[in-house]
C-alpha cells in the first residue's frame, strides 16, 4: 500500500519547514504553505539560490502566528495583521503578483539577517496567481511555490539516489510538501490522477530541480562538486515516457481538484 509517510508546508518560501501530521489541501495548496516570500529592493523575490543563509531561518507555527528564528539574532513574530493593506507588485519569475508588504520591523529584522534591503510579502487572496498554463487549467492557481500547488517525492526516489551518492543526502534538499513510502523508486513518475484521503489531485509534470539541492539545510553551504545534482543528471535528465521540457528531474507536481483534509498514514489510490 502506498501511503503518505511526511508532510511538509514552508510558509516563508525558501526558508525552513514546518512538519505536520494533518493539514488542509487549498486550491492552491496546502494551507499556509509559500504564504510569505521574501523581495528585494527591485521588488524582485529571493530565495537560497544566491542567499544560502536563508536555509539557516527556521519557521514555528504557534496558532496563527509565525515564529522566525535565525543564528545571532533575537527571534521574530510575524502574524497576517503585521501586513499593510496597500497592495504591491512584485515578480516571481515571470509572474506579476500582487502582494501585502510587512511592517517596518519585521523588514528591518530580515534585512539586518541577510545583509541588504528586503521585504517580507505575503499572498493576496483576492488576486491569486495562475499556475503555468501549458501543464494546467485556466482556473488553476498557487502560491509563491515555484510553479505548482504541491510537490511529492517517494522514499524509495530519494533512497535510489542515496545508493549512488558517496555522501547520502536528506530528502529536505529537496523541499518536498509530501513523502509517500510503500511504491518503487520513480514510480510517481507515472502518476495521472491520485486520491489522498478523501482529495483528488492531478499530477501535471514531473519537478525540473536546480542549483538550490546543492545546499546543505542544516548548514547553509553549497556541495563544492555541485550534489547531489551532479549524480541525478546522469540518470534523471531524459525521462523514457515523459515528456517535458529540458532538466534533472526528481519528484512530481500536484494539482489538487477539491479540498479537503490530509493525514499523515492517509492510503494513496492511483
Amino acid at each position: 500500500m502506498i501511503k503518505v509517510s511526511e508532510i511538509n508546508i514552508y510558509p516563508i518560501k525558501s526558508l525552513g519547514r514546518i512538519s505536520k501530521k494533518k493539514i488542509s489541501v487549498e486550491r492552491k495548496g496546502l494551507a499556509d504553505d509559500r504564504c510569505f516570500m521574501l523581495v528585494d529592493n527591485n521588488n524582485q523575490f529571493i530565495t537560497q539560490r544566491k542567499h544560502p543563509s536563508l536555509a539557516l531561518i527556521s519557521v514555528s507555527q504557534h496558532e496563527n502566528d509565525f515564529l522566525i528564528e535565525a543564528p545571532n539574532i533575537d527571534g521574530l513574530l510575524v502574524s497576517i495583521n503585521d501586513f499593510t493593506k496597500k497592495l504591491q507588485s512584485v515578480t516571481i519569475w515571470k509572474d506579476i503578483c500582487s502582494v501585502l508588504i510587512a511592517n517596518k520591523t519585521i523588514n528591518q529584522w530580515f534585512s539586518e539577517y541577510i545583509g541588504f534591503e528586503v521585504s517580507l510579502v505575503a499572498y493576496d487572496n483576492l488576486n491569486p496567481r495562475a499556475t503555468d498554463p501549458l501543464f494546467s487549467s485556466e482556473s488553476d492557481i498557487v502560491s509563491f511555490a515555484d510553479g505548482f500547488p504541491i510537490l511529492v517525492i517517494s522514499q524509495a526516489s530519494l533512497d535510489d539516489l542515496n545508493s549512488r551518492l558517496i555522501n547520502p543526502v536528506t530528502m529536505q534538499r529537496f523541499r518536498p510538501n509530501i513523502v509517500v513510502e510503500g511504491c518503487d523508486a520513480f514510480d510517481e513518475d507515472q502518476w495521472r490522477d491520485i486520491t489522498i484521503g478523501n482529495v483528488k489531485l492531478d499530477a501535471v509534470k514531473i519537478c525540473s530541480r536546480c542549483v538550490l539541492t546543492t545546499i546543505d539545510p542544516e548548514t547553509g553551504i553549497k556541495d563544492e562538486d555541485s550534489e547531489p545534482l551532479r549524480t541525478l543528471s546522469q540518470y534523471r535528465k531524459n525521462i523514457k515516457g515523459i515528456k517535458s521540457e529540458k532538466g534533472v528531474f526528481f519528484g512530481i507536481n500536484l494539482i489538487p481538484r477539491g479540498v479537503g483534509k490530509i493525514c499523515i498514514g492517509d492510503s494513496i489510490i492511483i
